[in-house]
């Protein structure tokens, strides 16, 4: 069976997302990645479901070798041009990262944006698995995340909207069943056209809820370390009902 997210990233949720981050945003990440993943010019770094390349791109400018995966072949196709025409030390690859054939050995790794909470728990834990086979010894992983227990089940909404831009509205219907740890989530993106017209797209979406605790074990059984969990982007230690959770872990040297 085809896993949702092969199919969500087309069309106006792309252009949603991408419309949703701000370059302020983007910079507070960078500093946090650049902080926490004692990486250097010429060490190779890991972008898991890259997208067009809002960290990995600034990261290869700053003189780091950096391979981006990402499942949408727009996204690959802009941060390949960008590549192409900036000459920078990087690689695009297109495919689903728990499938796809990955090259290298590498100093570090990150996953931002809430693709951490797309597996259920046996491909999580094969997640978990192909970093630490793709990490070096002592080599460190940083995933983001607004989906963990701990921040989206304190103040749980079965319905919200939110403006993106100056033409995009979205509206968000999801339920949480308790017995399978799920979110299962009903996403209408409308965009606003001329003379009174709109395009309407939807999708579904499923969230796998973990603890952050149920994250260490899971990690620890794919031969990780949890050593960190922050609840701001500046770096704050983490507190229930914090907007997100950046866990860093390390693979333990040999």
């Amino acid at each position: 069976m085809t896993a949702w997210y092969h199919t969500f990233f087309t069309g106006l949720p792309q252009v949603a997302w991408k419309a949703a981050q701000s370059n302020e945003q983007t910079q507070l990440d960078l500093e946090l990645l650049v902080e926490n993943l004692d990486f250097g010019p010429g060490d190779r770094i890991l972008d898991i479901f890259c997208g067009y390349g809002r960290h990995s791109v600034p990261l290869a400018r700053m003189g780091a070798w950096v391979t981006g995966v990402d499942i949408s072949p727009e996204y690959i196709a802009e941060l390949q041009q960008t590549i192409t025409h900036e000459n920078l030390p990087m690689e695009a690859i297109e495919g689903d990262f728990l499938e796809t054939a990955i090259p290298g050995t590498y100093h570090a790794a990150y996953c931002m944006g809430n693709s951490f909470s797309f597996f259920p728990v046996e491909d999580m834990l094969r997640f978990l698995q192909k970093v630490e086979g793709l990490l070096r010894p002592g080599g460190l992983f940083l995933a983001h995340s607004s989906m963990v227990a701990e921040v989206i089940l304190p103040d749980f909404q079965e319905r919200s909207w939110m403006s993106i831009g100056d033409d995009i509205t979205f509206l968000s219907e999801q339920s949480f069943d308790a017995l399978t740890g799920r979110i299962d989530a009903r996403l209408t993106y409308i965009q606003s056209l001329d003379a009174g017209q709109a395009e309407v797209e939807n999708r579904t979406a499923e969230y796998y809820i973990y603890s952050i605790a149920e994250i260490g074990r899971l990690a620890a059984q794919a031969g990780l370390e949890l050593i960190d969990c922050y609840g701001t982007v500046d770096g704050q230690p983490f507190a229930v009902g914090d907007e997100a959770a950046w866990l860093l872990f390390s693979k333990p040297e040999e």
